[in-house]
């Protein structure tokens, strides 16, 4: 049998290249079959050179299993499947080899590595959050005007709303939030990021989606104020496309309401806390009533808090919103949007999945570092 590749001291003969090919054509494999069964019979060199230093051997009985598995998933019995690859000039020893070293290997990586990879809880959480990254979803430039009129100023807010709501210009939209505005986006006319439309509350999100370029919506009632929004732009990106199933965050009340001290007090726990759980510590002995740990599905939340929260990513916080007629600021804080339903996600195959992604890098760079340090000639 000729040699065509020297792998260390490991040889290749054209028999094997040969019948890689033929079982790589039996398989469909696309692309350049030459190049394919040339890698990866060089793949397999430097796997048998690492298992036999650690003296890695399968059972027969274990092997035939396989073996037969293998078949299966073609939906045919070992026999059956032995006699395609031989009508295709395929040996069943060739199939024996690759089913093997493919064993051997798996486990392999699996002893050799798994104190290496610890899965926690935050990774599979991590993981449920990043399905659908790949898909686009629209986005929406907007600029916003809250209006919160004090007692009695209501109607006069009303007729402002109105007024603002027949704009077309972004320069007079800016110019009314500077001077209208109860949030602090006023100071730059109350312009907005980029913001997914799914963020914003289902009651709104229509409302949004149907202005053209440079149109405000009518006045929006929210408690205690009136919101408008103009539209500057409308684009599509790649963001998670689901709309999330339910919405998780938290309220702390201040007394005080947008006063100095109750302001200075909201920017003191911004500067405590990085996530939901630390405002339990900034809570503790005060009554159970000044924080709420809520998850509500989005047309559950109402319009404010839901237009507060359309801005956070989790861990970000607002505290622009009042409650008691302004005597109370509430200080929000995003904890997580949840794209996926609790009930329809296995954690234990996330689990899994993570785990073999990341053995299956580890084996990579292994093979890497193998084939670097081998001398291979062909």
């Amino acid at each position: 049998m000729t040699p065509v590749i020297t792998v260390n001291d490991r040889v290749i003969t054209q028999y094997e290249l040969t019948q890689r090919i033929r079982l790589l054509e039996v398989f469909r494999t696309p692309g350049d079959l030459n190049e394919a069964a040339r890698n990866a019979l060089i793949e397999d060199r430097l796997k048998q050179q690492e298992l036999a230093r650690f003296g890695v051997t399968v059972p027969e009985a274990v092997l035939q299993q396989s073996m037969e598995e293998f078949a299966g998933r073609a939906n045919l019995t070992l026999p059956q499947f032995t006699q395609v690859l031989a009508q295709n000039g395929v040996d069943i020893s060739t199939l024996r080899d690759f089913v093997e070293i493919g064993i051997l290997w798996r486990d392999f990586v699996r002893s050799r590595f798994s104190r290496q990879v610890t899965i926690t809880d935050a990774d599979i959480e991590r993981a449920i959050a990043q399905r659908g990254n790949t898909t686009s979803q629209l986005e929406v430039l907007l600029s916003e005007i809250i209006i919160a009129p004090p007692p009695g100023r209501e109607a006069a807010a009303a007729d402002a709303a109105n007024q603002i709501s027949r704009m077309r210009s972004f320069a007079e939209f800016e110019a009314a939030a500077r001077q209208v505005s109860a949030l602090p986006s006023r100071e730059n006319g109350g312009r907005l990021d980029w913001t997914p439309v799914n963020n914003f509350p289902p009651q709104i999100r229509g409302v949004i989606l149907d202005l053209e370029r440079g149109e405000v919506t009518e006045p929006i009632e929210i408690p205690n104020a009136i919101a408008l929004f103009q539209l500057r732009g409308i684009r599509e990106a790649v963001r998670p496309a689901q709309t999330p199933v339910s919405i998780e965050y938290a309220a702390y009340y201040i007394p005080g309401g947008r006063t100095d001290s109750g302001l200075s007090q909201a920017a003191e726990v911004r500067d405590q806390v990085d996530t939901c759980d630390d405002l339990y510590g900034v809570a503790r002995n005060q009554p159970t009533e000044v924080l709420d740990r809520l998850t509500l599905a989005p047309a559950e939340i109402s319009n404010d808090v839901a237009l507060e929260l359309a801005r956070l990513d989790p861990g970000e916080v607002s505290y622009n919103l009042t409650r008691d007629n302004g005597e109370t600021l509430v200080f929000l804080m995003l904890c997580a949007r949840n794209n996926v339903a609790s009930d329809t996600v296995n954690r234990d195959t996330i689990r899994g999945q993570i785990r073999s992604q990341r053995l299956t890098a580890l084996a990579d760079a292994l093979l890497e570092d193998l084939r670097a340090a081998a001398i291979i000639r062909p």
